[in-house]
């Protein structure tokens, strides 16, 4: 049975007595300046300021996925990829990625080339089909050298290609029509892969190249890729020297995904760049890491095995950034009786590549 709740105070029932303090609190409020919100997260006391409009000043960050919560699982993950490295190099102190990042829980393969050209890579080389199918069994090949991380496909397609000639603008490259990247997404589509954008610049800058392509690296499953090789700052033809980035190149490209990732509530952004000599990439340890971002320097070198593992070592390994890539070259290191190295001897690499690209 319900009973009414009343006083002894003329039997006025609570609710009346609840309403009028209430309204004393609301006017009091009001007469010393308003109501003031004040958030509070699980690892911080700090308050986060509200604006007049309801929305916090830092509306950006806000929107984005949540930093990583498996904390247990990342550390055993990155441990694993270390490989036993007592360099002290590795791993590299970074904060925490967001939630639903690729790595270190996933190892890529990936198939690099352009679609109007059967030499600059496998990718554009053989019948979508077959393409895909031979990739699958890389996949495979990968996965069972190393089951403790995932193995996914990706296609690795460049969107924008260094030329020898000035061409449009003065630029010494050419930009790819949307419908090109568009075919390589169908592709990709069909196998669950992952599709990187790569860009070669020429005598262009990433300031002008990637937002070109912003409508495709807001797509959650559309990475970014860069090749230092073909940045020709000091005016030369592409291919006439190896180009160079620096730092501020680097930093540039990984706070623009970044605003991508927080403005569209992504999960972070891989980041590859391509890496075969020590000019290749200046100023390796003003490069920033980001939460949002994951790059990785990728060996881009060509060659018989043991220049390989030793490009990687002199170039990778000793500047360590975030995480590290391979490149294996189906033909040019087959050349002068050179052979293919084998995914257990890549991951014998102190630490292990988490990107593998074919070309």
């Amino acid at each position: 049975m319900n009973y009414p709740v009343s006083s002894s105070a003329g039997n006025r029932p609570y609710s009346f007595y609840l309403l009028v303090g209430l309204s004393i609190a609301l006017l009091l409020a009001i007469i010393f300046g308003g109501y003031k919100v004040v958030f509070h997260s699980n690892s911080s006391d700090k308050e986060t300021p509200v604006s007049a409009s309801g929305t916090t000043e830092d509306s950006t960050r806000k929107a984005a996925v949540p930093i990583l919560s498996d904390i247990e699982e990342y550390d055993s993950k990155i441990a694993h990829i270390v490989n036993g490295d007592t360099t002290g190099k590795w791993p590299v102190k970074t904060e925490y990625p967001l939630a639903g990042s690729i790595f270190p829980f996933k190892r890529i393969v990936s198939y690099y080339g352009n679609l109007y050209s059967k030499q600059m890579g496998i990718l554009g080389e053989l019948p979508p089909a077959e393409m895909l199918a031979k990739l699958q069994q890389e996949v495979a090949a990968w996965q069972k050298a190393d089951s403790v991380l995932e193995v996914v496909p990706a296609l690795h397609y460049i969107a924008v290609t260094a030329q020898g000639s000035p061409g449009k603008g003065n630029t010494y490259r050419l930009r790819m029509p949307f419908h090109q990247i568009d075919s390589v997404l169908s592709m990709a589509s069909k196998i669950n892969a992952l599709v990187f954008i790569d860009v070669q610049v020429g005598h262009s800058t990433l300031q002008q190249e990637l937002p070109e392509l912003e409508k495709y690296l807001k797509m959650p499953n559309v990475h970014l890729g860069i090749d230092p090789e073909f940045s020709m700052k000091g005016g030369q033809a592409p291919g006439k020297v190896v180009g160079t980035f620096d730092a501020a190149d680097i930093n540039y490209a990984t706070e623009y995904l970044a605003k991508l990732v927080k403005e569209n509530s992504l999960t972070p952004k891989v980041f590859i760049v391509h890496r075969f000599t020590q000019n290749g990439v200046t100023n390796y340890k003003q490069i920033k890491t980001r939460p949002e971002v994951q790059i990785v320097m990728d060996m881009d070198g060509w060659g018989h095995a043991p220049l390989k593992m030793n490009t990687y070592k002199q170039y990778i390994h000793k500047e360590p950034v975030e995480y590290t890539g391979f490149k294996i070259f189906y033909k040019n290191d087959t050349k002068n009786n050179g052979r293919l190295l084998t995914p257990q001897e890549v991951l014998a690499l102190k630490p292990q590549p988490v990107y593998i690209q074919y070309q």
